[in-house]
């Protein structure tokens, strides 16, 4: 298993002034070698982003809890919606403050992301301040499962063969939650995931010349065991 990073050279140019202008090839480190190609690229779709791994959600309803019990503290002792009004004032900027830099913090490592999947391998560029570029051979990846969440965005974890390790701390949020004993890179929050899990898997099961237990893609089985956070066990490139 290989970790990359990322370092400003000459290539081609996609945006200005960012680091990622000067990538040989959009989300890679290198040009691909002779036989190999792109079949896809995406990134994180930074809202549901910010929802999934940031947690913004969770977040919004715990200060508008806190909000609700200082309105009502302040009415119980006696002072008038106005006063309630007042006392709002700073807990809810701090509040807005708190979830505006969770969604910014969403947004960017969305933009300066960048997964690839070729036909041998998978490649996520990530890293908001400092780039890494996680190189994971067909020939390393023992399995993967699709947690499919809603409008088609989903996370595409992976599991690495035995003796393959990335600290968690470097994939975070690109890894899968709560793994934190074997960390499981992550494609998170892909849209249109399962149609990405099927490339995924077909291109896996070319590459390594072994039959699959079944896809990614495959409709979820409602009685199949499954972890604290969805993402099915029955994992789907797994060989026979």
């Amino acid at each position: 298993m290989k970790a990359t990073t990322a370092s400003p050279r000459a290539g081609h140019r996609h945006t200005n002034g960012h680091e990622h202008d000067f990538e040989p090839v959009h989300g890679l480190p290198e040009v691909l070698p002779a036989g190999e190609r792109i079949l896809w690229q995406g990134a994180p779709d930074w809202r549901a982003l910010a929802v999934r791994a940031f947690h913004v959600r969770k977040l919004a309803v715990y200060f508008g809890l806190l909000l609700v019990l200082q309105v009502a503290v302040v009415l119980n002792n006696g002072g008038g919606l106005g006063a309630a009004a007042v006392s709002l004032a700073w807990p809810a900027g701090l509040a807005l403050l708190a979830i505006g830099a969770l969604c910014l913090l969403a947004y960017l490592s969305a933009t300066t992301t960048a997964y690839t999947i070729t036909n041998k391998r998978v490649v996520m560029r990530v890293g908001i301040v400092l780039t890494l570029a996680f190189n994971l051979p067909y020939a390393r990846v023992a399995a993967a499962g699709l947690n499919q969440g809603t409008h088609g965005v989903g996370d595409i974890a992976l599991t690495l063969g035995d003796g393959d390790r990335i600290a968690w701390l470097n994939l975070w949020p690109h890894a899968r939650p709560w793994q934190l004993a074997k960390p499981q890179p992550t494609l998170r929050c892909v849209p249109e995931a399962a149609a990405v899990a099927q490339l995924l898997s077909r291109s896996w099961a070319e590459a390594t010349g072994r039959s699959l237990v079944g896809t990614a893609g495959d409709k979820v089985d409602r009685n199949a065991s499954s972890s604290a956070d969805g993402l099915l066990v029955q994992t789907a490139l797994s060989p026979r």
